[in-house]
């Protein structure tokens, strides 16, 4: 096999003082007709590489994982010894800092060397052997520069009353089919499982101004639905990294600051949202940190209670959260 010429190779000078990386021996060998790149802090790829290597078309491809400095001795030498029996070309990239997700991304993409980059969260697991095979073909048929979003699933997440309100969560409002999805396309950019041309990201970046957890992709889909045109199908892969309800409040209350930036930035697509309507409302309501209160409680309730229940409780939670920061 032809190797890859020069321009296109991973230089150890493209690397910055605080990262270190490693491939495996099809890194020099294998032409990419897709990069894989995969954040990851603390999370634990080997089903998803694993998962990945056992798809259709996975020696085609480059998988490209980047610890956003996990700190971890243990899972990077995990994650490095799985790369190397990944049939396609693979390489881990450690960094000693935490710079989070959206720098994560953005330095991934700096890193791919194939047109076509699919976009995988960590805790992520492709729902069928043809996952690959899907995005190839979808490569192959719009050419142009352009986003394809796959969709999430539960089909292979275990059941579990810890993290049963976090699945209820994710089914109401992220497991949605493409033919919904497709009617909003930018809203609907979920970058856990996105397949994007390299063109997009060159124009269309990940912002760094959104830290921590949230919105950021939200943020990013509406940006790229006003350049590039956005195709959604069903090609989901399932959410494995479910977290219970006390962990999902503190991410709700945690992301705030995010919330408030994307409002900044899209006003009109996201004065559109339920959520933001709800918030608004609650931000003119006196009391609204008893409400804040009583809604935590409700979505801390143990799960033999109405997961129904406890679903209004933690979107009543979220739009108390983000009332706040609005009312500011």
């Amino acid at each position: 096999m032809t190797a890859l010429p020069a321009h296109r190779r991973l230089a150890p000078l493209e690397l910055s003082p605080t990262e270190t990386a490693t491939m495996n021996g099809r890194w020099m060998i294998v032409i990419p007709r897709l990069s894989i790149i995969v954040p990851t802090y603390r999370d634990d790829p080997l089903p998803l590489i694993t998962s990945l290597g056992k798809c259709r078309a996975a020696e085609a491809v480059e998988l490209i994982l980047y610890d956003d400095g996990s700190s971890d001795p243990v899972l990077v030498s995990r994650i490095q010894t799985a790369c190397e029996s990944f049939p396609g070309a693979a390489c881990t990239i450690s960094n000693s800092q935490n710079n989070g997700r959206a720098f994560a991304r953005n330095r991934l993409d700096a890193i791919a060397r194939a047109d076509w980059r699919l976009y995988l969260d960590a805790d992520m697991l492709p729902d069928g052997p043809d996952f690959l095979a899907n995005y190839l073909e979808m490569a192959a048929k719009h050419p142009a520069p352009g986003l394809v979003v796959g969709g999430f699933s539960m089909k292979r997440v275990p059941q579990s009353g810890a993290t049963s309100l976090h699945r209820a969560q994710s089914v109401a409002s992220e497991c949605v089919p493409a033919k919904v999805r497709a009617t909003d396309a930018g809203r609907y950019v979920f970058t856990s499982n996105v397949l994007v041309h390299r063109d997009v990201m060159m124009v269309v970046p990940f912002d760094d101004g959104f830290t921590g957890w949230g919105w950021e992709d939200v943020d990013w889909g509406l940006r790229a639905a006003r350049r590039f045109p956005i195709h959604h199908i069903d090609n989901t892969a399932s959410h494995l990294g479910l977290e219970t309800a006390p962990q999902l409040l503190r991410k709700y209350a945690g992301s705030a600051e995010n919330f408030l930036r994307i409002v900044r930035q899209h006003p009109d697509a996201m004065g559109r949202t339920t959520l933001f309507k709800a918030a608004w409302r609650l931000s003119r309501l006196p009391g609204r940190s008893i409400l804040r209160g009583v809604s935590r409680i409700l979505a801390s309730l143990p799960s033999f209670v109405p997961v129904k229940l406890r679903l209004l409780g933690l979107k009543l939670f979220r739009a108390c959260v983000y009332a706040e920061i609005i009312s500011e």
